[in-house]
């Protein structure tokens, strides 16, 4: 067995400490500040689980996640995913071809015309020609709750877990690394694993890494994103289901909020963005949690095209963070016992648990990840 320090306790640090934990390694996490804290990616209620995918290898993964949390859900005791089923529509979506996938893997679906899913959704308005997707096995997860339930699970298992812990560097010592923050503190391990997030590019080329791993190292952008909710015009008397549309260049996601923003008598509403509309900034340290006044007008816009359900005036609104690389494939590689962990690119919340099992099964040696992860691998097109 051996000695790991993690770096960041989001969704995926959280879960790769976990999963070592659970094989018998002796863990420390260090935490800039909380765990899924604000400032990350991973706080709050409300993060899409879909298996809509034109990608058979990420529907693929998406099946073999949902096991993941069910076993999650189980240790924990936590109800850690709610099934709302999921819509796929607009022309650029393509949901045909995500059928077609969705039946060559086995996930249960119906490709529904418009004029249909009007008739059965009716607080959706998803005008043209290209049909609508509906997948019934989607929902949401929390992922705050889910790092908490990590977390406990991996304390359980004899990992300590350092809150206002922030990295400034990793150096060799001896056989391993001694990772210290800016006040000195330092902690040494046999082995390092990086899942700092959007905090990565400030951290990335300090890291005593190979120069051909760093110089192969894809581009990372942060991108500070603006999130808006929306109140439902009446009462729902089932849950929302999730959903992604294409229309007028921009994608749309949707998700019921849950505890990110309630209103008054604990009702939530309708928490809907832009995919990649935010703008760009350097690292997490340069965000500023401003909401664009343009963004808001565009999505209240949309809502008043495509959402009659809600009432088109957002009721909450904030940031969050995207890390993505150019493909939107995940990064899990290393070299010389650091392990790099980037499952980002606004898609790798409904992964958490799976993840952590890869990272830790790499950072481990018992088993590489898929090589599309592997900086340098075979990284293909954007999975939309």
């Amino acid at each position: 067995m051996s000695t790991f320090v993690v770096v960041g306790a989001g969704l995926v640090g959280a879960a790769t400490a976990w999963q070592l934990a659970r094989r018998g390694h002796e863990v420390t996490v260090l935490e800039r500040d909380t765990p899924a804290n604000a400032m990350g990616s991973s706080h709050g209620s409300a993060r899409i689980l879909r298996y809509g995918y034109a990608d058979p290898f990420y529907v693929r993964m998406v099946v073999d996640a949902r096991r993941e949390w069910d076993e999650l859900e189980r240790l924990s005791g936590e109800r850690l995913f709610t099934r709302t089923g999921s819509l796929d529509a607009g022309a650029a979506r393509d949901p045909a071809a995500l059928a077609a996938v969705f039946a060559e893997v086995g996930v249960d679906h119906e490709l529904l015309t418009p004029s249909e899913a009007a008739a059965r959704w009716p607080r959706f308005r998803f005008a043209g020609g290209a049909g609508v997707l509906w997948h019934p096995a989607a929902g949401v997860v929390d992922a705050e709750t889910a790092v908490s339930a990590m977390l406990r699970l991996a304390r359980a298992e004899g990992a300590r877990v350092e809150t206002g812990r922030p990295v400034a560097s990793v150096e060799r010592a001896g056989a391993g690394y001694r990772v210290a923050g800016p006040d000195g503190r330092a902690v040494e391990a046999e082995k390092v694993v990086v899942a700092a997030g959007g905090w990565l590019p400030d951290l990335l080329g300090g890291l005593p890494l190979p120069e051909a791993f760093l110089s192969a190292f894809p581009p990372l952008q942060v991108m500070q994103e603006h999130v808006f909710h929306f109140p439902y015009r009446e009462a729902p008397s089932e849950t929302w289901p999730t959903f992604i549309h294409t229309e007028a260049a921009m994608l749309v996601y949707g998700l019921p909020g849950g505890r990110d923003a309630v209103l008054p008598g604990g009702r939530s509403g309708q928490k809907v963005a832009v995919f990649n509309g935010g703008r760009p900034v350097r690292s997490a340290a340069a965000q500023d949690g401003a909401i664009d006044r343009a963004s808001r007008e565009r999505i209240t816009a949309y809502a008043r095209r495509a959402l009659p359900g809600v009432v088109p005036e957002p009721y909450a609104e904030t940031t969050c963070l995207f890390t993505n690389t150019p493909t939107e494939d995940f990064v899990v590689d290393g070299a010389d016992g650091i392990t790099v962990a980037s499952p980002c690119s606004g898609h790798g919340a409904k992964f958490a648990p799976l993840l952590g099992r890869i990272i830790a099964e790499s950072a481990a040696g018992e088993r590489a990840a898929p090589d599309r992860f592997r900086v340098g691998g075979g990284r293909g097109a954007p999975p939309p």
